[in-house]
């Protein structure tokens, strides 16, 4: 039987030996010696004796057996030679006793290069063995790069877990999964956490691999963290095969995202659907039998100027589609569990289109729309890249470069102070579009930055007015029918705010566009014509953006608004061209490029005109913190090891 399966793996190695040729790379094992040098060898930490997973095994420390496997540790050597014989002994030793001697390798980078025992690994590893007892030693790569930067999270990882079968290519990713799995960084597993560990892992990896079929580039961990911002832990704790199976097969749309280069694709402005039959049909099945939209909100109409506007955009499309949709209304779904909220608006209402319009409401709508595949969930949100929940934003940061120039016109000491709420994607934008806007009408204007979310808008306005700051961006929603004057651009005289001008977010216009794109088709043939997440990021050209100034403000400064809203409306003007200076002395941007839409969405630093700081994770509130933690802005996250 030896001499048979000798054949077997000969005959595996030649096929790979030849795959690798016609592929253009090395067909032979790879050698750590020729890329790690024996300085760093020889300060190798010795972790004991371990088990290895056999599929990381990649390689030999020396070349002196390099011309005796090819890549895939499968013997080349002819069935009559020296090494033949030792390979079948071992081979018969193995199915008589198992293989139990140790083999001694090093580990770099999460791979395994074999000192002694090329032999053992070639047997096991044709046998499907899925692990290798191991002396190992481990080398540490230069520091200072990003490789070895993941490489040490990875090792913190495992020194904590002895985990080193699983891999997860995110930056953050090893300690991100410790969150999801409700671990504290810093203690370490019991025999019992691994075991059980292990367990639910290689049960979701046997069902990921049925599925993938080695079809995606991402691996099993990769998905697995994917799996777990859906499914909690004891979700997947408790579930049987057949069920681990139908999860991953309803979320497979999610789990191929992840292996995009660039997963969003942003949509600046609404497209008419290519006519087809199929959308014909769909169309009028959607009319005839109407619409039912939900819409479900974070808070109150009455204490939130953010739900109250987009409540008053449900109702405009209730008064512009008439009979065509119905609408619901969800509000403060933070106060309860917001799943729940979404399966009543799902089973009880019947909704067949959702607008979650809070970030913080973006994991619930993530969920329900894997478990609702069937059902349509937007989240009004930016930068997140998810198959299955829609998002949408307003270019708000358009209306804010405008109000940024007449700022800077205006004012007299060229200090002008700035509210801002969250250090989320898009409101990044909004500050240094006006930043910008200021100083191109002001060279010397100053924008002094706080944030409401760090104990609250009246304090963070008072910080500024005790800093004798007069003119100041604050609030883009006014509380109740924006009868607060100390809203968008106000100046303050004698204690008293005036306003001067306000953004202003058409959330009426934009339902009725995506609505519309919901009965024409539009929306479903952008979902099936594309493998990426769907932003959409509409502004200015669609309406959905504008800005209001108020009678203080001179004749000649409304013009100037005036020509910069034409301009961005019609595509000539744009608030973002390079280079851009910023706070850190870099400058981002080519000479005369404007940024594209990804490059101003995904902003995480300040220009150089703004004095102050993205806030960091622990300054927030708590509903900062939850928003954060949704779409915030890498600089104000907590690090991913250190949350609760």
């Amino acid at each position: 039987m030896p001499e048979q399966y000798y054949k077997e793996a000969l005959k595996a190695g030649q096929k790979e030996y030849r795959a690798c040729i016609a592929k253009g790379v090395s067909p032979v094992l790879p050698v750590l010696d020729d890329f790690v040098p024996d300085e760093r060898v020889n300060i190798g930490i010795r972790l004991g004796t371990i088990q290895i997973p056999a599929e990381f095994i990649v390689g030999t420390k020396t070349r002196g057996r390099t011309t005796s496997f090819a890549r895939n540790f499968m013997p080349i050597l002819d069935e009559d030679t020296e090494f033949a014989m030792k390979w079948k002994a071992l081979c018969a030793a193995h199915l008589k006793d198992g293989i139990r001697d140790p083999i001694k390798a090093f580990e770099y980078m999460n791979r395994y290069y074999v000192q002694e025992g090329n032999k053992r690994v070639s047997v096991l590893k044709f046998f499907d063995a899925a692990t290798v007892t191991a002396e190992v030693i481990r080398v540490m790569p230069e520091p200072g790069t990003p490789e070895s930067d993941h490489y040490a999270e990875f090792v913190e990882f495992n020194r904590v877990t002895h985990i080193n079968y699983l891999e997860i290519s995110k930056k953050g990713g090893y300690r991100e999964l410790l969150r999801l799995l409700g671990r504290d960084p810093e203690s370490v597993w019991t025999e019992e956490d691994r075991r059980r560990f292990s367990s639910v892992y290689h049960y979701f990896r046997a069902a990921f691999d049925e599925r993938s079929g080695g079809r995606l580039s991402i691996s099993a961990g990769d998905a697995l963290l994917v799996f777990l911002k859906i499914y909690p832990y004891e979700d997947l704790r408790n579930m049987d095969s057949a069920q681990m199976k139908k999860s991953v097969g309803r979320l497979w749309e999610e789990l191929k995202l992840q292996q995009e280069e660039t997963p969003i694709e942003v949509k600046p402005v609404p497209v008419e659907p290519r006519a087809t039959l199929l959308t014909k049909v769909l169309t009028t099945a959607t009319t005839a039998l109407g619409l039912k939209v939900g819409f479900v909100h974070d808070k109150t109409p009455e204490t939130s100027g953010w739900t109250h506007g987009h409540d008053q955009g449900r109702r405009y499309v209730e008064r512009v589609f008439g009979d065509k949709i119905a609408t619901a209304s969800y509000f403060d779904a933070m106060a309860s569990d917001p799943r729940e909220v979404l399966e009543r608006a799902i089973h009880q209402d019947k909704c067949d289109v959702l607008f979650t319009t809070s970030p913080v409401l973006l994991p619930a709508s993530l969920r329900a729309a894997v478990d609702h595949p069937d059902i349509l969930f937007l989240n009004c949100s930016i930068n997140k890249s998810h198959r299955y929940v829609r998002t949408y934003y307003a270019r708000i940061y358009e209306a804010k470069f405008i109000i940024g120039a007449v700022a800077g016109a205006l004012c007299e000491d060229g200090r002008i102070g700035y509210v801002c709420d969250y250090p989320i994607y898009g409101q990044i934008a909004g500050i240094n579009a006006f930043a910008l806007g200021a100083r191109m009408v002001n060279p010397r204007s100053k924008v002094e930055l706080e944030w409401s979310s760090v104990g609250g808008r009246r304090a963070a306005a008072k910080r500024l007015a005790d800093r004798g700051i007069r003119l100041i961006s604050a609030m883009d929603n006014a509380k109740l029918y924006e009868s607060d004057a100390a809203f968008g651009l106000y100046l303050v005289e004698n204690g008293a705010p005036t306003r001067l001008a306000a953004p202003l977010w058409n959330w009426g216009v934009y339902y009725e566009g995506l609505i519309r794109q919901i009965l024409n088709g539009a929306i479903r043939a952008e979902y099936e014509s594309s493998s990426k997440a769907i932003n959409y990021y509409w502004g200015m050209s669609a309406g959905v953006v504008d800005l209001s100034l108020s009678d203080a403000v001179p004749e000649p400064v409304k013009r100037l608004a005036g020509y910069l809203r034409e301009g961005i409306s019609h595509w000539i003007v744009d608030p973002f061209v390079g280079p851009i200076h910023i706070q850190s002395g870099d400058t981002v941007g080519e000479e005369g490029r404007a940024f594209d839409l990804e490059e101003i969405i995904s902003m995480d630093y300040l220009v150089e005109n703004v004095v102050g700081k993205i806030p960091e994770y622990e300054e927030l509130s708590s509903t900062g913190k939850a928003t954060v933690e949704s779409v915030g802005v890498e600089p104000a996250k907590k690090p991913e090891g250190a949350r609760e």
